[in-house]
């Protein structure tokens, strides 16, 4: 039976998990990883995943550390990889720096990744794991999900009143939150494949969907729009602007071909899925979606896509920014169709925080 953890690994590990937001927006769709390597209660080196295809956290601090890591502790938010994949595997690495024992937050569920402690204890190395792992999870949602559910993995991102609406009146684009949201969400853009609107939204708003700011993504995320009849104008900032950041449009498969030449021709991906009840059959849409390399989905609305995913049960997370404002009947609502028990019931929340005059809920799908 492997020894509990201590409250100084806890402590440890919850630098680790610090470390490892350091990766956000570079090393998609691998895990954020973090790493700290500690002898007699002192860090002697630490490290994080940085960019996709580069050293992992483990090897990182590992190469600080020198000779000073053997007879070390070192503490990892995601179990030590056993493969040999773009970069070598980190249970060898761990063993030849001579590190006498390893405290992991989550165990690795990819198939080809994972077996990392197992390894480990067969050497002599003292493994103790599962430190913090709700956390690590929490922070790796995307990657677990896709790789323990093998779909897409959808987060509903909303700007709201604390009466629940969307802005003062429909028809008119209106902020809600402040600067300190607003930069928030282009930081949440980064870690995505792909950042999605319904067409009305698209059209009132005008968005550009873009990751500004000090944060650069490894890759832009795509920009997507559900715009069953194509009416994406080519006027758009979207349609606009297709040649410089990945734009793509879902629109009905039988949506009108000279809308969907035009979007093409201004460097727009246009896929085709069914329709379904009040526009596109959503299930379709992610399949369709997955086909083409998607795996990680950031939906900013409106109220009418978001319930639908919703009412489907495809959302896994909920970011809900709340703006210290009173809209009234007469703004937008973020929930439009009713909800079932499932989808409203079994939610957790991960974290809360306040961003200016605004707060930040968010929750994650207890599936």
């Amino acid at each position: 039976m492997a020894p509990a953890p201590t409250p100084e690994d806890r402590e440890w590990m919850r630098r680790a998990v610090e470390l490892a937001w350091r990766g956000w927006g570079r090393v998609h769709p691998n895990p954020l990883v973090g790493a700290v390597v500690v002898r007699d209660g002192e860090r002697i080196a630490e490290g994080w995943h940085a960019q996709y295809g580069g050293p992992h956290a483990e090897a990182v601090a590992l190469a600080a550390a020198g000779e000073r890591a053997r007879g070390a502790t070192l503490y990892t938010t995601l179990e030590p990889c056993a493969h040999h994949g773009k970069t070598p595997p980190c249970a060898a690495a761990i063993e030849a720096a001579g590190i006498a024992r390893v405290v992991y937050g989550a165990r690795d569920p990819h198939p080809e990744a994972g077996g990392g402690a197992d390894r480990l204890a067969r050497a002599g190395v003292e493994v103790v794991g599962g430190v913090e792992a709700d956390a690590v999870r929490a922070q790796n949602a995307a990657f677990f999900h896709v790789v323990e559910r093998g779909s897409v993995y959808v987060a509903l991102k909303y700007a709201l009143s604390l009466d629940a609406r969307l802005g003062a009146a429909p028809g008119r684009a209106t902020p809600v939150t402040g600067e300190a949201a607003r930069a928030e969400t282009h930081r949440l853009r980064a870690g995505f494949d792909a950042i999605m609107v319904g067409s009305r939204t698209a059209l009132v708003d005008d968005p550009l969907l873009t990751v500004r700011g000090d944060i650069v993504p490894r890759v832009p995320p795509v920009r997507i729009v559900l715009d069953t009849e194509a009416r994406l104008p080519l006027a758009s900032r979207l349609a606009a602007t297709a040649a410089e950041t990945p734009t793509w449009v879902v629109c009905a498969e039988d949506a009108p071909p000279e809308r969907r030449s035009a979007l093409e021709a201004a460097g727009v991906r246009v896929l085709s899925a069914p329709r379904g009840p009040g526009g596109l059959a959503l299930d379709a849409v992610l399949s369709a979606l997955w086909e083409a390399g998607i795996r990680s989905v950031l939906c900013e609305g409106g109220g009418t896509l978001g319930s639908a995913l919703l009412a489907e049960d495809r959302v896994a997370r909920l970011y809900l920014f709340f703006a210290p404002k009173l809209y009234g009947p007469d703004g937008p609502p973020a929930f439009t169709s009713p909800l079932s028990a499932a989808a409203t019931d079994a939610w957790v929340r991960t974290d809360l925080r306040e961003l200016g005059q605004d707060v930040l809920l968010v929750l994650d799908r207890a599936w």
